[in-house]
């Protein structure tokens, strides 16, 4: 592993919407970021060399820059998308640099060929490679995880997902437009593909929401659950109010609220675990999927600078490597989360 600078973090895609924040929270940390981008243009008038912030130009179809980019650094967080494009040759730059790799990808397809292709190289590398490590992904299997407990199985695992509105980045709707692959869920405790139709059904959530027409829309949590909990059954649901506004054309980007830049969307995201007639859920309520991911992920970035995971490398979901239940507790206050387990 490449320890020459251990609290250097590269973040590609720095100039983006979530990359901002990315990087605005490694410093909030006491992390050193590195900004990186495809627009030298964009990376010069984004003002990172003012504040003291170094830039590298770097390119995805030219593999000395990504390997020149990530010189000198211990971990990259890639939030480029669309990851169909960016993440298998980044992945690789970095398992041939020994550096830590991170993602934000929502994409299935693209999260279970990262985790596929890099495990083996990352484990003989001794580094970590974690996809979807952002409010789609990540934060759903550590609320299963949370909810799982000390089960060693599951009849099943429903994530719900409530939005009060999401407008989409430009990033988002590019990936919405070319991820057509079919999206898969578990069924009789193997991936399976979604039954289409998909199901609609009315959640119950919790407040601000209460009841939400919602329908089965899975992300890549379940590729992630799918590497470390034992399930039978794994649905993913999002409320339809979301869906409709992500779905209309005319539906503008996000828009700051408040001098932080975050937006004023607010998310409630649930997870029940069920066994033997018994439930235990987990409940996570924040703002803005967008910004929350930069404090998300770089909590990851701190934990495995610092050594503080199981294991020894490869590639898979933070539920197998971090202690789910402090990691959620640890991203108060902007993350509010609740444990509901039988007496």
């Amino acid at each position: 592993m490449n320890t020459a600078k251990n609290n250097t973090v590269a973040v590609f895609g720095a100039t983006g919407h979530t990359g901002r924040f990315v990087v605005e929270e490694l410093l909030r940390r006491g992390l050193v970021p590195v900004a990186v981008g495809r627009d030298g243009e964009k990376l010069a008038a984004a003002g990172f060399r003012e504040r003291g912030i170094g830039t590298k130009w770097a390119s995805f179809d030219n593999l000395a820059s990504l390997d020149t980019a990530l010189e000198d650094v211990a971990l990259v967080i890639n939030c480029a998308g669309p990851f169909m494009d960016s993440a298998a040759p980044l992945a690789a730059a970095a398992v041939r640099g020994g550096v830590h790799y991170l993602d934000v990808s929502a994409e299935q397809p693209n999260t279970r060929a990262t985790i596929e292709q890099f495990g083996g190289p990352a484990r003989d590398a001794g580094m970590l490679v974690l996809p979807a490590m952002g409010f789609y992904g990540g934060l759903g299997d550590l609320l299963a995880t949370a909810a799982m407990g000390d089960w060693d199985s599951a009849d099943e695992i429903r994530v719900g997902i409530a939005l009060d509105s999401w407008h989409p980045t430009q990033g988002t709707r590019i990936t919405g437009a070319r991820n057509t692959a079919p999206r898969v869920v578990i069924v009789d405790g193997q991936l399976a593909p979604l039954a289409q139709p998909a199901q609609e059904i009315t959640l119950e959530y919790p407040h601000p929401f209460g009841a939400q027409p919602s329908v089965e829309l899975p992300f890549s949590e379940v590729i992630l659950m799918a590497q470390h909990l034992r399930t039978r059954q794994l649905h993913s649901y999002l409320n339809l109010a979301a869906l409709r506004d992500i779905r209309d054309p005319s539906t503008p980007g996000p828009a700051a609220a408040d001098a932080s830049g975050k937006s004023s969307q607010v998310f409630v995201v649930e997870a029940v675990v069920s066994k033997d007639g018994v439930s235990r859920k987990a409940v996570a309520s924040g703002r803005d999927i967008y910004a929350f991911t930069a404090p998300f992920i770089c909590e990851a970035a701190a934990r495995i600078l610092r050594g503080e995971f199981t294991g020894s490398g490869g590639a898979g979901a933070p539920g197998a490597i971090f202690d789910a239940r402090s990691y959620l507790e640890a991203l108060a206050p902007e993350l509010a989360c609740t444990f509901e387990t039988p007496a």
